[in-house]
Parts: structure tokens; C-alpha cells; sequence
């Protein structure tokens, strides 16, 4: 019997692109799949409780998941992550558009195969001596 290779972290960039948007202290992070392969991963591991626990550092209240597959995506709705609105907080993203990006660092196992396949992004690989 043939051992299963080892699954490899990579991190969701390798797999998506994500956007952000608000209304008040909501923050809605799309997560968009290269490709079906891709949203089955993002699908089986990116789930409300591990968005949750990525951004723990903010408190959210409440973080939904809204399926979209025929699109191959997904959007999380963070709610209470804001500091309460761009009227209200302090903070220098007052519009959450950098979550988009944290979302992004997030890993998610994936199998030797999809990992060879996946796109290379410019400096996510150390340059070969």
C-alpha cells in the first residue's frame, strides 16, 4: 500500500484573491477561488470558527459564512470588528480594507498535486542561491 504524501500549509493567496467592504462596525471579506479545485479547499477549511479565531485580535462579535459557489467564493461578514464604525474609531484602517490582506495569510493544507499547480506569486519563495 502506497503512503498519502504529507499535505502542505500554504498560505490562501496561493489559492484566492479577497476583497473588504463596511457598513458601520461590519466588515465583509470576500474570498474568491482561482479555480473549483481551490473553493473546495477554501470550503472544507475556511470556516466561520477559523475566520473567527484569525481575527480573534478584533473581537468579532459574530462571523458569518455566505456560500457563493457558483462563483466559486465565499464572503464572511465580521460583525464588531470595526471600532465601531469610520465616524467612531481611531484606529488608522478605519475601513477595514487591510483585512482583506490578513484574511489572505491565513494556510490551509492542500495536497502535494494542487500545491505544484498553484500560481507562484513574486517574493513568496526564497530566490534559489
Amino acid at each position: 500500500m502506497t503512503p498519502t504524501p504529507p499535505m502542505l500549509a500554504v498560505p490562501l493567496y496561493r489559492l484566492a484573491h479577497s476583497r473588504s467592504g463596511d457598513k458601520g462596525d461590519i466588515s465583509n471579506l470576500s474570498l474568491i477561488a482561482w479555480d473549483p479545485e481551490c473553493h473546495a479547499v477554501l470550503a472544507a477549511q475556511v470556516t466561520e470558527s477559523r475566520v473567527a479565531q484569525w481575527f480573534a485580535y478584533r473581537h468579532p462579535k459574530r462571523v458569518t459564512r455566505y456560500e457563493l459557489p457558483m462563483l466559486h467564493a465565499m464572503n464572511f461578514v465580521l460583525e464588531g470588528v470595526l471600532d465601531g464604525g469610520v465616524n467612531d474609531a481611531l484606529n488608522l484602517d478605519t475601513h477595514g480594507k487591510s483585512l482583506s490582506f490578513r484574511l489572505l495569510d491565513m494556510t490551509v493544507e492542500v495536497s502535494p498535486e494542487l500545491a505544484r499547480r498553484l500560481p507562484d506569486i513574486p517574493g513568496d519563495r526564497p530566490a534559489a542561491a
